[in-house]
């Protein structure tokens, strides 16, 4: 509701713009390719003010997530408790949490980047400790014998092979992050939400921030395939 002037505002704009192309196209509200071309300017802030919330959300998701995986990789009665917590964070509706964080935060990136950041947590907590999980215990018992401290474990054996699983749920993450900071817009945060919210019944924006989202999400998760790959050398050799 509050966010609904502004929209308004946009809306109205958004007619303006319209009503000047004359096409028949733009005035039967149709996919309109010409109008695409002419007006992809408007689109280049809000995908860059999208792009920083999913990647700012899903690194500091990860940092918190990847410190409460090694507490309760340590303490595995910090597991159960962790798990339900972040899940109970990831069934709120996105709305309902935008709207219950603005009186506290108000409008901004801060409401934006708090609520998505909650909903990476139990992607990436989960990931994080099914990857340490599996490590196989021949190879524990390998670092052990060649007299690897804990700390030393974890960091040259344990993580290396948990990677390819930590990667796997960053992908999700990113992915399913894209989607929900299009609502961001309902949080004063931008983004590309705030071009489709601005004029909802107009295919061709529609198409054009939804395909946008597309693209991002596509693009994200082949620069983290692709860090995946090259941080773990050793997949490659045994899949050939």
């Amino acid at each position: 509701m509050i966010a609904t002037p502004i929209l308004a505002q946009a809306g109205n704009d958004f007619f303006r713009d319209r009503s000047n192309e004359g096409g028949s196209c733009v005035a039967n509200n149709g996919f309109c390719p010409d109008w695409i071309v002419h007006h992809l300017d408007r689109y280049v802030s809000p995908f860059w003010q999208h792009l920083f919330l999913v990647v700012v959300s899903v690194g500091l998701g990860f940092a918190i997530a990847f410190a409460l995986a090694l507490a309760a990789h340590r303490w595995r009665g910090l597991v159960s408790p962790i798990t339900q917590v972040t899940g109970i964070l990831y069934t709120i509706p996105s709305l309902a949490f935008f709207f219950l964080l603005l009186p506290i935060t108000g409008r901004g990136n801060t409401t934006a980047l708090i609520a998505l950041t909650a909903y990476t947590l139990l992607i990436l907590f989960r990931n994080i400790v099914d990857g340490l999980d599996g490590v196989p215990d021949e190879a524990r018992d390998a670092g052990r014998g060649m007299g690897l401290t804990d700390r030393q474990l974890l960091w040259r054996v344990e993580l290396p092979l948990a990677l390819p699983t930590i990667m796997a749920g960053l992908r999700i993450a990113a992915t399913t992050t894209v989607g929900l900071a299009a609502l961001a817009t309902f949080a004063g945060a931008g983004g590309l939400g705030d071009q489709m919210a601005s004029q909802k019944e107009f295919i061709s924006n529609i198409a054009v921030g939804g395909g946008l989202c597309v693209v991002m999400a596509v693009g994200l998760d082949g620069l983290l395939l692709l860090a995946q790959r090259l941080l773990t050398p050793w997949t490659r050799a045994r899949t050939a």
